[in-house]
């Protein structure tokens, strides 16, 4: 067929979605333009509106949170426990006492790590309420042998150029309702009708992933496991290093959880004579980056005026930020090069 020159999208976005859907186990997925895109579809899909309240873990990026302002809806902030950092249950638990009729929980997988995601399911069934994952850090990470993204009602996945793999920007939605992924999709595409003009019922948006881009994704979900390994590799050749010098902890993990370790990340302990920006700064000296953990979003002034639930007596996910630093962990770094901060690192404990 001659085209006239309008977009028609090709072969690689329908595969992308099926082999992305087949690896991580769940029967529908709809290729977006980011992440941030698809938790927006998200709650566009859960009919998220003015007065409805998202409960939402703290300890993330802002691209959780701002979706659920751009459905004009309020943001409840919950702290995270110690065990994996991610959003705590119990805390969980409180904000349903608070505030019993929330639209949606979304819950983010930290740094690539599971979350203490059964008893979050358990929390929002009980209660009724559909749970998103923002499994953007987390692709292939596993809890109980279930891929991070396929417990809830909705699952969402990053190819951001830092992620573990990348499309250079791009993101997925998956989901057991059929229906509700055909119907991103349509949105996604500027909510075209189905007619031989251009025919509009409802407001669009252009968040398909274009072509080329699903093209890269395929490319790169082939790499997706050898990633993990050496993500991995890198995670425990920092925890071997630094595991004589007391006021390092690495992040983390649930017994049952098999993370994807996206990010190795470290916290000294509070009586630490070396701080965070001590590493932070003595890395930079040489060229290297390195980066404090998120800062909370109950911290941050665009959130200031909603509420935040936790459990202990100190914030967690503030503790976390106060204490926390992200080593390089790029997979295109050479023993030599990690062996290098290692070196940085220890330097500053003697």
């Amino acid at each position: 067929m001659i085209q006239i020159g309008l977009h028609h999208f090709g072969e690689n976005v329908n595969k992308f979605e099926e082999e992305l859907a087949h690896y991580v186990g769940i029967q529908n997925a709809a290729a977006l333009s980011s992440g941030t895109a698809a938790i927006h579809m998200a709650f566009k899909a859960l009919d998220l509106k003015k007065g409805d309240i998202v409960f939402c873990s703290s300890l993330t990026f802002s691209a959780t949170a701002n979706p659920i302002i751009y459905q004009n809806a309020t943001p409840v902030f919950i702290d995270s426990e110690r065990e994996s950092w991610n959003m705590d249950p119990k805390a969980l638990e409180k904000a349903f006492e608070k505030y019993p009729n929330p639209k949606a929980v979304i819950v983010v997988y930290l740094y690539g790590t599971p979350a203490k995601i059964d008893e979050i399911k358990e929390v929002c069934d009980r209660h009724n309420v559909p749970l998103i994952e923002d499994a953007a850090e987390s692709l292939g990470a596993t809890y109980k042998n279930k891929q991070t993204g396929t417990f809830g009602k909705y699952g969402i996945y990053s190819f951001n150029g830092n992620k573990i793999i990348t499309t250079s920007g791009g993101g997925m939605l998956v989901s057991k309702d059929a229906e509700k992924i055909a119907k991103v999709r349509f949105w996604a595409t500027q909510s075209r009708e189905k007619e031989r003009h251009y025919e509009h019922k409802e407001i669009g948006y252009n968040y398909r992933m274009s072509n080329i881009v699903a093209g890269i994704g395929r490319g790169q979900l082939k790499v997706l496991d050898k990633r993990i390994e050496q993500k991995t590799n890198i995670y425990n050749k920092y925890k071997e290093a630094f595991e004589d010098i007391n006021e390092i902890e690495m992040q983390p993990m649930l017994k049952d959880s098999k993370p994807n370790h996206w990010l190795s990340v470290i916290t000294l302990k509070e009586d630490s004579k070396v701080k965070p920006i001590d590493i932070m700064l003595a890395l930079e000296k040489e060229n290297i980056e390195s980066r404090p953990v998120w800062k909370p979003m109950h911290m941050q002034p665009v959130f200031q005026q909603y509420d935040y639930i936790q459990i202990a007596e100190r914030s967690v996910s503030e503790d976390l930020f106060e204490r926390g630093v992200c080593l390089p962990s790029d997979t295109k770094m050479t023993q030599e090069e990690q062996e290098r901060i290692i070196t940085i690192i220890k330097n500053l404990f003697k």
